[in-house]
């Protein structure tokens, strides 16, 4: 046998010893036979360095050093799950769903894990990337560091698609998180508070040796990619493990929400004999075709939902109540609590959200209050001790003054929140709105921070959005903390932000109301900047979507001179206030006033389908109503579907049908 063949055959052995010990707790060996196996391996590597392999069982011990973790777009954007927490939210959702698809639903019950998300790319069975989950859009690359996780598959086995994604949480067990924590209270070191966040944070460390040590483990539950030949979500699991991944056995088919409901009860007790920290079940729709069928809302898939156990509840006293300033003017009042251990992590402050949500519990300022975290995420009081009330306790009294500007506060009929309106003198809001119109998903602009933004405005420097694009390194450079490179990368971030598309900087302005997906309406129906000024309440409510209350704010924002002022500015700084020619160029308003219904299954993909729907003028409907003008059907259409069509006499068009209505401008 050649030098080169030991080497491969070792590694086989070794990744094979490997997969039973971490993936299917059945060691063949022992400990000490699989370390001398290893250093064997390592000395033929390092006699050989040809016949290096940046997946060989070697490079799990790490040692490589990241200083800066690049940032990566994900292949398919890794989304939020909708949460709920009782039956009645588990039948609102299956209503949902069987309005929209046809046919029986199925669903797969997992456990949720509370980890780190993670997206690991494989390609041609090799582990290529893995990203953290970031805003969803984008990651940090931390593969060096996961490459240590003796989970994680570096290589796969049996037959594997070509390229995938597989998705799951990089958790840290019971176990190693105790022990770790004996380690460092032996060493007289601060605890760390909660397995989620010590697993979160071991991934960005930058010696990936020192990510080595820590027992961490991969649970692996969603494939995601193009012709992978799976049909349902619980044969994806079944692959995945055939494949090498370690995916918890802990997941099951369920035919009704109320054999869910079984599987919620039963896990909300057993959960605690798990070695991981779990918080909730994600129940899925099983099959990938109806999960197509039902798409995604703006922020998570229609065909998941997360059911979460019931949260954890402390008491503590309360402090003091302080009041908060947000960009858009409201007022948010703050409890700030003496520290209590919650759920894992210490909690200092609550949200008490309006002046009515105060008087609704009638908290006072020295109560014992019980806290609880919504999800078991933010934290918020839900009653009030009175039996702990003190005697000389009195009523809270809502303040009627901006707690920054002084400004009296005012509060629109049928609103739950007080506002200051002084926007334009009131430097949180300052502050506020050019920290939205920087974040990422507005103008996203590279080596600025909220904090900059602060001392920026705080120094004098500017006093709105538009005045980013006057700043000079010169101007920067004395700021706190800023040194030659970073007062560079700031100016040339603000200039590269010039290339931004419309409809993110329409987001970006801050109009009350404009989300994302509000501002992506606007910008297509109207195309610039100049049309929606001009357009009056009446006109922008017949936009998709846009309802009076939005309409009334886009029409009150243009209508302030200075708002119109800072346009023009960002106009000649070269800002994109229009949608590009090139853009304008792959949309039409062949399909404009027609909405859509797509079902079954296609050549060209689904997301395509739908997209050249819209960029055409076209809505895409979820549902089938006296609305909908055309059907397009695809392979697999369930027959109600197709029966509630013919009923309401919708026009059914094939997939060709439909790209020959766009080639000949049919109607």
């Amino acid at each position: 046998m050649t030098i080169q063949q030991q080497i491969i055959a070792l590694r086989e052995e070794l990744q094979e010893h490997n997969h039973k010990y971490y993936v299917l707790d059945t060691p063949s060996i022992s400990d000490f036979e699989f370390d001398q196996k290893l250093k064997h391996l390592q000395s033929l590597e390092q006699a050989h360095p040809e016949y290096d392999d940046p997946n060989s069982p070697t490079h799990r011990v790490g040692g490589t050093v990241t200083k800066n973790f690049e940032t990566v777009v994900h292949n398919h954007r890794m989304y939020s799950l909708d949460n709920s927490y009782s039956k009645e939210d588990l039948n609102d959702w299956e209503t949902r769903i069987k309005k929209m698809v046809d046919g029986a639903v199925s669903y797969t019950c997992e456990l949720k894990y509370d980890g780190a998300s993670m997206s690991l790319t494989y390609e041609n069975g090799e582990l290529l990337r893995a990203v953290t989950r970031g805003d969803g859009f984008q990651g940090d690359d931390v593969t060096t560091n996961v490459k240590t996780i003796k989970s994680v598959p570096l290589k796969l086995k049996g037959d594997y698609p070509v390229r995938f994604d597989i998705r799951g949480e990089i958790v840290l067990p019971w176990d190693g998180f105790n022990k770790m924590n004996e380690e460092r209270e032996a060493l007289g070191l601060e605890l760390y508070r909660n397995p989620r966040n010590t697993a979160s944070g071991s991934l960005k460390l930058q010696d990936s040796a020192e990510v080595a040590k820590r027992p961490l483990d991969c649970l692996l539950y969603n494939i995601t990619g193009t012709n992978l030949g799976i049909q349902t979500q619980i044969e994806s699991l079944e692959k995945a493990r055939e494949w090498g991944f370690k995916v918890p056995v802990e997941s099951t088919v369920c035919h009704s929400i109320d054999e869910v409901l079984e599987f919620v009860n039963h896990w909300d007790t057993a959960r605690h004999e798990l070695p991981y920290e779990t918080d909730g079940v994600v129940v899925k729709v099983n099959s990938l075709r109806q999960q197509e069928e039902l798409g995604y809302t703006a922020k998570a898939p229609r065909w998941a939902m997360a059911y979460k156990f019931k949260a954890e509840q402390v008491s503590t006293r309360l402090r003091e109540i302080t009041y908060q300033v947000g960009r858009t003017g409201a007022i948010t009042p703050v409890a700030n609590l003496e520290p209590v251990e919650l759920a894992g992590t210490t909690v200092k402050r609550a949200s008490l959200h309006n002046a009515d949500q105060i008087a609704k519990l009638d908290i006072r300022e020295g109560d014992e209050v019980f806290v609880e975290k919504g999800g078991e995420i933010i934290p918020k009081i839900i009653a009030v001790d009175l039996a702990k009330r003190p005697q000389d306790s009195s009523p809270t009294v809502y303040i009627s003054q901006c707690p920054e500007c002084e400004t009296a506060l005012v509060r629109k009929e049928g609103e739950a929140q007080h506002y200051c309106p002084n926007e334009e003198g009131c430097p949180t809001q300052i502050i506020g709105r050019i920290q939205h119109f920087i974040s990422r998903k507005a103008m996203d602009i590279e080596g600025l921070g909220g904090e900059t933004v602060a001392l920026l405005v705080q120094s004098g420097l500017i006093y709105n959005y538009a005045d980013l694009y006057t700043l000079t390194v010169g101007d920067v450079l004395p700021l706190e903390r800023m040194a030659q490179k970073s007062a560079e990368n700031l100016v040339n971030g603000v200039q590269a932000s010039v290339q931004i598309p419309f409809e993110r900087v329409l987001f970006g302005l801050g109009i009350r109301y404009v989300g994302e997906t509000v501002a992506k309406k606007l910008a297509k129906h109207y195309k610039n900047v100049d049309s929606i000024i001009a357009a009056s309440v009446e006109e922008l409510v017949t936009v998709d979507e846009i309802g009076i209350k939005i309409a009334e704010s886009v029409v009150a924002f243009f209508a302030k001179a200075e708002n119109r002022e800072i346009l023009e500015r960002l106009k000649l700084y070269g800002v994109q206030l229009e949608i590009s020619a090139d853009k304008l160029a792959n949309q039409t308003d062949t399909l404009a006033g027609k909405t859509f219904v797509v079902s079954g299954v296609f050549e060209m993909p689904r997301n395509e389908l739908k997209k050249l729907i819209e960029d055409n003028g076209g809505k895409v409907g979820s549902s089938i109503s006296s609305k909908t003008a055309f059907l397009v059907a695809g392979d697999k259409m369930g027959p109600s579907k197709l029966a509630k069509a013919e009923k309401l006499g919708v026009k059914i068009i094939s997939e060709q049908d439909f790209v020959q209505m766009l080639d000949n401008d049919v109607e």
